[in-house]
Order: structure tokens, then C-alpha cells, then sequence
């Protein structure tokens, strides 16, 4: 009689342990799943600006990442990426270009497009619009959230890829043109996907959306 009772206690812990492994299971199998699942996806609706007109909201797969834009310190290239944005060019473009917890870059509008990825020339497409001056003499600090557009090796060759950096990079002022910052969803950008071995990313994230609040 005792070794039945034994017995069945051993069953029911035995019962109650693979019940919790299969919870354990399941449960790191949804959070493995949705990269998303702990990162807040903040509504601009929700949030009162001091400057509406400069605050521009890109939605990536994991929510929004909110921008203020710095006219006063690159007007010509704000001008440029405010134009851009307005005009729904960077909508379905790749984060092409990514490094662990340290960059993201996009804004590749020739052959970085969902239904048109070029692999083999991603990186070097253009707008359309033509390049820009550098602007390099304004105050800023590069620290983690800055917005700058890319280039070439040379000044001067500014036109619609931009990179967001994830971490405070001085050595960047005075070689980039500043255009804003994150102030919202910066952990948004640190779920993008990367390569471990490549800074450029085979079947990349794209930007879904990327408008202006005003």
C-alpha cells in the first residue's frame, strides 16, 4: 500500500516537472521567436513636442523611432532629408548596412528597395535629386542616437543614405553631417537585423515607414 502511495506522488512529480518544462519550453520559444516582444513602441500621438515641424517617425519591425531634426545646425541637409521623407522615399528601403550595437544605415533608394534589392550594388545607389555640400562647422556631438547622412570617402557626397549609431562616437564630428537625433525607440534599432560576419546584411530589415509629424 505505501509503495503504491510512493508510486503515485512519484507520478504526480513526475507530471508536475514535464508541465513546467513544457511552459519553460514554450515560453523561450515565443520570446526566441519575437525579437520585439520587451521593446516599447512609442505613439507620437502621445507625446508633446517643443518642435513639431522637425520630428520625424520611422517605423521599423519592431515600432516607431522618433527623430528631431536639427535644422539649425545642417539646414541644407534637413532640407533635403524632409523632402525625401515627404515624399515617401524611404518607405520599403533596407537597413542594408549594420553593426552590432553600433550602427544602422539605410536610405538607399536605387537598390535598396524591397521588391527591387540589387545585393551586388546596395550601398552605392543615390536619389535622384543629386548630391549636397557637407556641413560639418555646426555644434553637435555625436552620442549614441545621433542621425547623420552617409558619404563617400569624399566631403561633398551627401544625398539620401543616412546611419543612426547606437553608441557615443566622437571621432565622427566634423567628418559627418549631422541631421538629428533619436529621442524616442532607440532600442527599436538594436533589434534590426546584422550579421556576425558582414556589415552588410543578406535579406536585410526594412524601413516600413518614414514620415513627418507635421
Amino acid at each position: 500500500m505505501i509503495k503504491k502511495i510512493r508510486a503515485s506522488i512519484s507520478e504526480k512529480i513526475l507530471l508536475i516537472f514535464l508541465m513546467i518544462l513544457a511552459i519553460f519550453s514554450l515560453t523561450s520559444y515565443i520570446i526566441i521567436k519575437n525579437k520585439c516582444l520587451f521593446v516599447k513602441n512609442y505613439n507620437p500621438n502621445d507625446i508633446q513636442f517643443s518642435n513639431p515641424e522637425n520630428i520625424a517617425i520611422l517605423n521599423a519591425p519592431c515600432g516607431n523611432v522618433i527623430i528631431e531634426l536639427y535644422p539649425d545646425v545642417s539646414p541644407n541637409a534637413v532640407e533635403r532629408f524632409k523632402t525625401l521623407i515627404r515624399a515617401n522615399r524611404y518607405d520599403d528601403v533596407a537597413f542594408h548596412r549594420v553593426i552590432e550595437n553600433k550602427l544602422v544605415q539605410a536610405g538607399d533608394l536605387e537598390f535598396g528597395r524591397k521588391n527591387s534589392l540589387d545585393y551586388g550594388k546596395i550601398g552605392t545607389g543615390q536619389s535622384g535629386l543629386g548630391n549636397i555640400n557637407s556641413e560639418l562647422e555646426g555644434e553637435f556631438n555625436f552620442t549614441k542616437g545621433s542621425v547623420g547622412l552617409a558619404r563617400t570617402f569624399r566631403n561633398n557626397t551627401e544625398d539620401s543614405q543616412f546611419f543612426i549609431i547606437l553608441e557615443d562616437e566622437p571621432l565622427y564630428e566634423g567628418e559627418y553631417t549631422p541631421v538629428g537625433r533619436v529621442i524616442y525607440g532607440i532600442k527599436v534599432l538594436n533589434k534590426i537585423k546584422f550579421l556576425d560576419n558582414s556589415e552588410y546584411v543578406l535579406r536585410p530589415d526594412f524601413i516600413n515607414t518614414f514620415k513627418m509629424l507635421n
